[in-house]
C-alpha cells in the first residue's frame, strides 16, 4: 500500500542508529510495524494466560489412553 506520511527526524535518525543493517525509510517502517504486531501478539497471548479455557470436564489423561 503506497501512502505518504510525516515521520519525526529525530526519531527516524535513532532507529537507523540502532539497526546500522536498515538502510531505508521504507525498510525501518516495515521493521517497526513486524515489532509492533508481534508485541501486540505476545501482549494478548499473556492476557489470556491464567484463563480457564478447558470444560469443566476435560479430561487430558483420558484422551492419552490408547483403545
Amino acid at each position: 500500500m503506497r501512502t505518504n506520511i510525516v515521520l519525526n527526524d529525530e526519531l527516524v535518525e535513532k532507529a537507523l542508529f540502532l539497526v546500522p543493517a536498515i538502510k531505508t525509510k521504507k525498510d525501518l517502517i516495515d521493521t517497526a510495524l513486524r515489532e509492533f504486531i508481534e508485541v501486540r501478539q505476545m501482549k494478548q497471548i499473556k492476557d489470556i494466560r491464567g484463563l480457564d479455557l478447558f470444560a469443566d470436564d476435560y479430561d487430558y489423561k483420558k484422551m492419552r489412553e490408547v483403545k
